[in-house]
């Protein structure tokens, strides 16, 4: 950790937070905010803007995990949770609400800097999965427009898939646009002109 990090502690007793506020300190000169008010914790967290979120709870219940897990923003930076115990159903939703850690048995200074590694580097990994999913999702809509564009064109024109392909890109390099926007424009004026 050789980033100066800004970070968020969301604990309810100021008397858990110090020590999680030492050990980072141990470990770094960060930028740390503890949160000890839960209403309004989705704006308190928005305002700041964190590099990563520790949450500690003694005994959390579903509802609170998952409005702590949703309102640190799980998706747009690391989340670790850390509680006292939990049971399947606790760590299961924690899991699902996105957590890139969830610790029991509450949090020891010794331990921080490795977890928060480690909550830092499973986020990196699940953010480079998320954004590999959109791109292959979005190569798969393309990949089935250039397949309507060509068999709206294979019908109007008499030709095979080939040629109605050859003719995509070449339509596509003379108006200096992607094969995919040129198969969409095709698409949607053939959606036009079959309208009834």
């Amino acid at each position: 950790m050789e980033k100066r990090l800004s970070i968020v502690i969301v604990e309810p007793d100021k008397e858990r937070a110090l020590p999680i506020v030492d050990g980072l300190r141990e470990v770094g000169d960060h930028d740390i905010r503890i949160i000890s008010e839960e209403t309004g914790l989705a704006r308190q967290i928005a305002e700041y803007r964190p590099d990563v979120v520790l949450i500690d709870l003694a005994n959390p219940s579903r509802d609170i995990l998952e409005e702590l897990a949703l309102a640190s923003g799980p998706t747009e930076r690391p989340v670790a949770m850390f509680v006292d115990r939990s049971d399947e159903q606790l760590t299961r939703a924690a899991i699902e609400a996105g957590v890139s850690a969830y610790v029991v048995d509450g949090l020891r200074p010794d331990r921080i800097k490795p977890i928060l590694d480690a909550a830092i580097a499973r986020f990196h990994m699940f953010q480079r999965m998320r954004s590999e999913l959109a791109a292959t999702r979005a190569a798969l809509e393309e990949r089935k427009i250039i397949d309507r564009a060509k068999a709206v064109l294979m019908k109007a024109r008499g030709i095979d898939e080939e040629a109605a392909y050859a003719l995509l890109r070449k339509t596509a390099m003379d108006q200096g646009k992607r094969v995919a926007d040129i198969a969409q424009q095709l698409v949607m004026a053939a959606g036009l002109l079959t309208w009834r």
